[in-house]
């Protein structure tokens, strides 16, 4: 081998070393840097995982508000067993919401009276298996085609009045007021319970005189029910 040729290899494996040596420093100081890492680690105290609160780190991790959540046993605010049915009266109680009459469920009928000028008397009952409140309040009366409604025959409302079984009530109807020969010949009136009534009865009264007409309250005795002028 010539001197330029050997003192090129020498130069060549001398560089080689030199980069291996340099590999082999680097790895043992990553490996002195790790074991150094790990033990500050294994040194210091242990860190313990934070928890969020109102979670639970038992039962496979499953939080205890989901728990609770499934079991809940409170009562809705104003029942008294949880229903929550009914009107709230206050001090946590509720009272059954009651049903108002409507027209369709009354069995209704007419008898003519001769007191007082002669009026008509207009006999409410419940109809079977019903139980309902007639509201203190004048029943809506009217005649004919054109609606002509009766205006009240007493100054004040009466009570409310429970309909079911035999209980009946009763209103009275003046169709004529006026002590003139004017009116308009009709044979049947219409009544509803009150205006918002969607369902009022046409009920046949035989041929009567309609002029100023006016209607009592519902009372449960027919002799309060005469239509005094």
């Amino acid at each position: 081998m010539s001197g330029n040729r050997r003192k090129a290899f020498l130069v060549s494996a001398a560089l080689m070393g030199g980069a291996m040596l340099m590999t082999a420093c680097q790895n043992a100081d990553a490996a002195t840097d790790a074991g150094a890492s790990q033990g500050s680690s294994s040194s210091s105290p242990v860190a313990t995982a934070a928890t969020p609160s109102g979670s639970s780190t038992g039962g496979g991790g499953q939080s205890s508000d989901a728990t609770n959540n499934d079991t809940s046993t409170g009562t809705g605010k104003g029942s008294e067993d949880g229903a929550g049915s009914g009107v709230d009266t206050g001090g946590g109680k509720r009272e059954p919401v009651e049903q108002g009459c409507g027209a369709n469920d009354i069995s209704w009928s007419t008898r003519s009276e001769s007191q007082a000028g002669g009026y008509i008397l207009v006999v409410a009952k419940a109809k079977a298996g019903i139980t309902c409140y007639l509201p203190a309040a004048l029943p809506t009366v009217a005649f004919g085609s054109d609606g002509t409604q009766a205006g009240p025959a007493e100054q004040s409302v009466g009570e409310q009045i429970k309909l079911s079984g035999s209980t009946a009530a009763y209103a009275g109807v003046n169709p004529k007021t006026t002590g003139t020969d004017g009116g308009k010949e009709l044979d049947s009136i219409i009544v509803g319970i009150g205006d918002d009534d969607f369902d009022p009865v046409s009920l046949p009264v035989g041929t009567i005189t309609v002029d100023e007409p006016v209607v009592t309250n519902w009372h449960t005795d027919p002799a309060d029910a005469v239509p005094f002028n």
